[in-house]
């Protein structure tokens, strides 16, 4: 058929015309394709749609319903997904309806109490101990845990005197934090104390405290941290370690100071690598202004032969220098024996200088030497920058010449401060020494240095070398001059001087009477300026210069925007031991959060500077947050909004937005409900821009009642967008699968007169189709076609194909016209809709019509239609209409996709056409689009399907031939089909050769092979591929488990049968979709019911229910067994699993319980079968009859003869006769005997001497 695929000629009929058709196409594009009105353009607000004819529709206006009680009416219908998911709360359960709670994790203890009414101490503990040790998983659910809490508490509440043993307590308050549960843990604690069972448990009270921290209750924790104290318990190092860095998060000095104490008193073993927390603590302390208690901390760690890290020992360092406690401090470095790091000691250094002048700080520096503190070169840059200030210039160059001694390089800063120095004392002359010195040690002045040279130079009136530094300046590149300007203006304009209002005049005087100074020709000059305010300009600069301000440096670099250089400067400031002042700070946090800068570097700024953060103000702190949260730390930002909530500062709606848009992200539910709360309460809105990102969010986390919250206040705040915000709302609703609420909110527009646009109707449209609720969806549209509305895109998209499925192919059809515009793009894709409909459900004709009804319209038809309609072709085994298909596609030069050769190959496998078969897979594999083997694997399959495995060894001789390697999915193909093809060895060949190359085969595959090995007696060659199996720790599905034990037993081999099954369990080799009830049936059958009843708890504990028949095998094994007890067990709960016994496991309980003189028992359960509409059996009348005849208890005897008869049974004469005998042996009275004759014998159908119709 290939080939006549490629030599196709045009002058045949019907591919002329299909030639002819198709020479003008064109591929179209996708686009987007469903309207959604926009917030931020009002005049996008949908208040009309279009019909049909082109006439406008209007909508009601929504600017007057009530919007509270519309959301307060979908609210109340819907509450249950948000309070108890529809669950009886624990209160109003039964002990059974406990029990079955956790019947699938320890189906053997829950058996066994399912039927008791009262509850020993022993047995509660038997049954959390049971639960304990035989769940699997360690990740508990908290649905167990709540039916173990209920089953607790009944037990509890069953009588007054009850006591539970200290044993089950642990264990049910361990459980119950695993879970989450603290609040239930706090309850058991209590009630356990009233009843005077005392708990010494460390481990609960720990695990309860770090519980309460993982949920940010700090003082539930502390609460119960302080209960452990005064129990006399000692929490764990976990739990303190848990609690105090969370202490030392929220910024509790005080009472993480009082913890970490008490755990250092305990005298915990802390290593080095447990000292963090300790360490922080101190440094909170610290930051706190409490020093002494950081010292006495100190101390207690070393007590313990620890020594704390020297970021410690800097941050207390740091309080005393605050605190300007420097006499402290030196004697604790003293005590300590060892010296402050560089960066605090300069700091104290500067400290001194600035508050006790700089003779004391040369003192200090010499005790701290002493103590083998080694200065840098700004430690004594920080004392020759002092020395200038206080005109102690001499000492400045000591301190100079002693960094150049000590082979250290000094800091420009230092320089600059002595050329200041320099000028201050009148020696200009030797500035110029001064520079080149610097320039010697390889310090490249910047315009810092020569704004104090133009300073100095101008203060003394030296114009002329200020002129020459103004050169200088220009060789190193730092200013622009041209040969127009002038040199000294230059330099008044560096010195930020108004250089039009400063005049340098000559004296022409006689008497020079105005000569402030002479150039180097002698001449008088004079400047004529506000002096004042020039002396003020120049001396300021070198005043400054002397102590770098590095403040002021950091905030004109943030207003310039060059946040990296303000960082680097943040750097200098503390190795300068200066702090950098809380407007600097801000500047660059602002900065910082502006620019697209990396957010470690915001977090580092914080890190390093925690006091500034919590001086900040409301403005900027705003900024910072909406900054985290944004970047994706919401951790982070959620402790800084904390801060913000405890200072009272006011927090921006943009903040909550941010934050609880991260929440909805990444955090949980209740996280994300404390935020809300708080953000209501300070009548928090987002913008309308955020709105739908944040309903998406929050209907996602299942968030509902926040969720219709904010639509009221939405609607309520911004009333002429309540269509648009509706809108929204409807379609986040049906993207997260609510759709039915969606619906209500519908219904109760309408009800209040309010009809919603066609934008509203598709999203319901679109929200029940993805939710497969196709009739609703039907629904819907036919409410849109009433109000002649058209659905958007998307919505007629979906819902064009379910509606061919469903044969509603005139709607479908007419959807289609109603959706389709002239000249519109998007009527391709509601044409593509149809043609799926019609080929999905084998219209092929009406498929054909709507091709040519698009080329008509000059729609050009893509890849897509036409694998839509070879697929419908090939349903239809129109093998010729394929042809055609295929040769239009070949000469248009569209690609073959692997969905039409799949279809292809389908067919003509059927069809047997191997030549065609062979030439189309030639012609796939020249398309070079596709791998090689996903070409053979599809043909391979196919011919397996259709029993063609000849041709399957040539196409694997061909692969070999081209030296293709099998994959995974080629030799699944190959095992499955020879296995299929009754080819048995040639399958297990490959498969074996499969697991040799290390391929994992299918479990299907591998259960198939054994099933058939065993099938064919063959079960030592399945027991082999089971071994290979378990080595390489594959699971056993039930097939393949069920074949090799049912072919073990069915030789006799019940301990191997045995042993297969117990290496499963051992192993773990089990699925967690087990179905073990063949073997159930069979185990019982061979008379090993313990087996039966193993295998069918297993499937228990795996979540898996066995069926009826398995029940029934294991209850009637009891039976034989006699153990009646054990056989209602099972009964019973095949009852509470909604399973309904079989006759003949009635019959055999309602026997056993009669035989064994159980009367009331048998009762029970024949009455029991019938309320649940089942009809007892006669035998189970007649043995119960009989049973109650010996016991002499005539009147029930008669009841159960009513009984019978109701059920459509006459009692027989032995039964008649037995009863009547009986009355001999009665007590009764004459009257009483004969009344009892005269009932039963009118019961039984023999009044008036008429034989009954219905003998037994």
């Amino acid at each position: 058929m290939l080939q006549s695929f490629r030599n196709a000629q045009l002058h045949k009929p019907h591919i002329k015309q299909v030639g002819s058709l198709f020479s003008h196409f064109r591929v179209s594009t996708t686009k987007n394709r469903c309207f959604v009105s926009s917030f931020a353009d009002p005049s996008s607000q949908s208040s009309s749609s279009s019909s049909e004819n082109g006439e406008a529709i209007k909508f009601d206006d929504l600017s007057a319903i009530d919007c509270s009680s519309i959301v307060k009416s979908v609210t109340l219908r819907y509450s249950h997904l948000w309070e108890t998911n529809g669950v009886k709360p624990l209160a109003y359960l039964s002990l059974k309806e406990h029990i079955l709670g956790i019947s699938d994790i320890s189906p053997e203890t829950a058996r066994k109490y399912r039927r008791v009414s009262q509850l020993k101490p022993e047995d509660v503990l038997e049954i959390l101990l049971g639960f304990q040790f035989r769940r699997g998983n360690p990740q508990i659910e908290p649905g167990k845990v709540e039916s173990l809490w209920g089953i607790f508490k009944w037990a509890s509440d069953q009588n007054k005197g009850f006591k539970h043993l200290p044993q089950s307590c642990k264990i049910m308050a361990s459980m119950l934090i695993q879970v989450g549960l603290l609040r239930e843990v706090e309850s058991l604690l209590a009630e356990m104390e009233t009843r005077g069972i005392l708990l010494d448990s460390n481990e609960i009270f720990s695990n309860l405290v770090e519980g309460y921290v993982g949920v940010c209750e700090s003082e539930r924790a502390i609460s119960v941290y302080d209960q452990m104290m005064r129990g006399g318990l000692v929490p764990s190092f976990s739990c303190y370690d848990v609690l105090i860095d969370h202490l030392v998060q929220t910024n509790e000095t005080q009472l993480v100071f009082r913890v970490c104490s008490d755990m250092v008193e305990r005298g915990f073993e802390l290593s080095r690598a447990k000292m963090t927390n300790l360490d922080n603590v101190i440094k909170l302390l610290c930051r706190d202004g409490k020093i002494q208690e950081g010292r006495s901390l100190v101390k207690k760690v070393m007590g313990l032969g620890l020594t704390p890290g020297s970021s410690v020992l800097d941050e207390i360092a740091n309080g005393y220098c605050d605190k300007k406690d420097f006499e402290d401090a030196l004697s604790f470095f003293a005590e300590m024996n060892c010296a402050p790091s560089v960066i605090v000691c300069n700091k104290i250094m500067h400290s001194l200088c600035r508050d006790y002048g700089t003779e004391s700080a040369d003192l200090f520096l010499q005790e701290l030497e002493h103590l083998g503190f080694i200065a840098d070169e700004i430690t004594f840059g920080v004392l020759i920058s002092w020395c200038c200030r206080e005109g102690k210039l001499r000492k400045a160059f000591i301190h100079l010449s002693e960094i150049l001694s000590r082979n250290l390089k000094p800091d420009k800063c230092s320089y600059n401060a002595i050329i200041s120095g320099v000028f201050n004392e009148g020696l200009w002359k030797h500035a110029q020494d001064i520079l080149h010195e610097m320039v010697d040690m390889g310090i490249k002045p910047d315009l810092s240095t020569f704004r104090v040279l133009l300073a100095g130079y101008c203060k003394a009136r030296r114009f002329d070398e200020a002129k020459e530094t103004v050169g200088e300046m220009v060789n190193y590149g730092l200013i622009q001059l041209s040969s127009q300007e002038d040199p000294l203006s230059k330099a008044f304009t560096v010195l930020e001087l108004d250089t039009l209002a400063i005049r340098v005049k000559r004296d022409n005087d006689v008497g020079f009477s105005k000569t402030e100074f002479f150039d180097n020709l002698g001449n008088g000059l004079y400047l004529e300026t506000d002096l004042d305010e020039y002396e003020k300009r120049v001396t300021g600069i070198l005043e400054d210069s002397m102590v770098p301000d590095f403040n002021s440096l950091v905030t004109r670099v943030c207003a310039r925007g060059d946040v990296k250089t303000a960082l680097v400067m943040v750097d200098e400031v503390a190795r300068w031991g200066q702090e950098l002042s809380l407007f600097a700070f801000s500047a660059l946090l602002e900065g910082l959060c502006a620019s697209c800068f990396s957010i470690k570097a915001v977090i580092g700024l914080l890190d390093k500077m925690p006091k500034l953060v919590s001086l900040v103000d409301d403005e900027t702190l705003n900024l910072l947050v909406q900054t985290l949260c944004k970047r994706g730390l919401i951790g982070k930002g959620e402790m800084i909004l904390n801060g913000m909530l405890q200072r009272q500062l006011s927090i921006k709606g943009e903040t909550y937005s941010a934050l609880l848009a991260g929440l909805c992200k990444k955090g949980n539910s209740r996280t994300i409900q404390y935020w809300w709360v708080l953000a209501r309460r300070d009548k928090w809105l987002p913008e309308p821009r955020n709105c739908k990102v944040l309903l998406g969010c929050l209907c996602q986390k299942k968030l509902l009642k926040e969720a219709l919250e904010l639509l009221e206040s939405m609607m309520v705040t911004y009333p002429c967008l309540r269509l648009d915000v509706c809108n929204v709302f409807l379609e986040m609703l049906c993207r997260t699968g609510f759709t039915s609420i969606a619906h209500a909110l519908m219904d109760e527009f309408l009800q209040q007169g309010c009809s919603l646009d066609h934008t509203a109707h598709s999203h319901l449209m679109t929200g029940f189709c993805k939710e497969k609720r196709f009739i609703e969806a039907f629904t819907v549209l036919e409410s849109m076609l009433d109000k002649n509305l058209v659905p958007c895109l998307d919505a007629s998209i979906l819902l064009i194909p379910q509606l061919c499925r469903a044969n509603r192919v005139e709607k479908a059809i007419a959807l289609k016209n109603l959706s389709w515009r002239e000249e519109s793009m998007e009527s391709f894709y509601v044409h593509s809709a149809l043609m799926s409909g019609f080929c999905k459900t084998g219209r092929i004709r009406d498929a054909a019509i709507l091709f040519q009804d698009m080329i008509s319209k000059g729609l050009i038809p893509d890849t897509g239609i036409y694998d839509m309609l070879v697929f419908g072709y090939c349903q239809a085994n129109n093998i010729q209409k394929v042809n055609e298909l295929i040769g239009v596609m070949m000469r248009k030069n569209l690609a073959f996709s692997i969905s039409v050769y799949r279809n292809v190959v389908r067919l003509l496998c059927k069809n047997g056409m191997i030549r065609p078969l062979l030439s189309m897979k030639e012609l796939m594999l020249t398309e070079n689009n596709f791998l090689y083997l996903v070409v053979y694997n599809i043909l391979i399959f196919h011919l397996f399907r259709t029993g063609n495995s000849l041709l399957v060894r040539l196409i694997l001789g061909e692969l070999h031939k081209k030296g293709l390697l099998l994959d995974e999915f080629t030799y699944n193909f190959i095992v499955y089909g020879f296995c299929r093809s009754k080819d048995l060895p040639t399958s297990v060949q490959y498969l074996t050769g499969m697991i040799s190359k290390d391929l994992r085969p299918s479990r299907h595959n591998l259960s198939t092979v054994i099933s058939c090995l065993c099938d064919s007696g063959m079960i030592g060659k399945a027991l082999e591929l089971s071994r290979e199996m378990e080595l390489r720790g594959w699971i056993h599905g039930s097939v393949a488990q069920n074949a090799i034990v049912g072919c073990l037993l069915s030789h006799g081999k019940l301990k191997e049968a045995e042993s297969f099954i117990d290496r499963m369990v051992e192993k773990d080799l089990i699925p967690d979709n087990v179905n073990y009830d063949i073997l159930i049936k069979q185990f019982c059958h061979h008379g090993r019911l313990i087996k039966a009843v193993e295998l069918l708890n297993t499937m228990l504990k795996k979540g898996n229910l066995p069926n009826s028949s398995s029940y029934d095998s294991v209850i009637q094994g009891f039976c034989k067994l006699n153990r009646l007890d054990e056989a209602m067990d099972f009964h019973g709960e095949m009852l509470d699993r909604k399973l309904r016994p079989s006759i003949k496991t009635w019959d055999s309980l309602a026997q056993k319980f009669c035989h064994h003189g159980r009367t009331a028992e048998a009762e029970s359960l024949l009455f029991s079968m019938i309320q649940m509409g089942e009809t007892p059996t006669r035998e189970m009348f007649t043995s119960l009859i009989n049973r109650v005849r010996v016991e002499n208890d005539l009147s029930k005897a008669s009841e159960l003869l009513q009984a019978m008869q109701r059920s459509g049974f006459s009692p027989d004469f032995g039964t008649h006769w037995s009863l009547i005998s009986n009355l001999n042996c009665s007590k009764e009275k004459d009257n009483g005997s004969r009344g009892f004759l005269s009932r039963l014998l009118s019961e039984s159908g023999f009044s008036q001497g008429k034989k009954s119709s219905k003998q037994g």
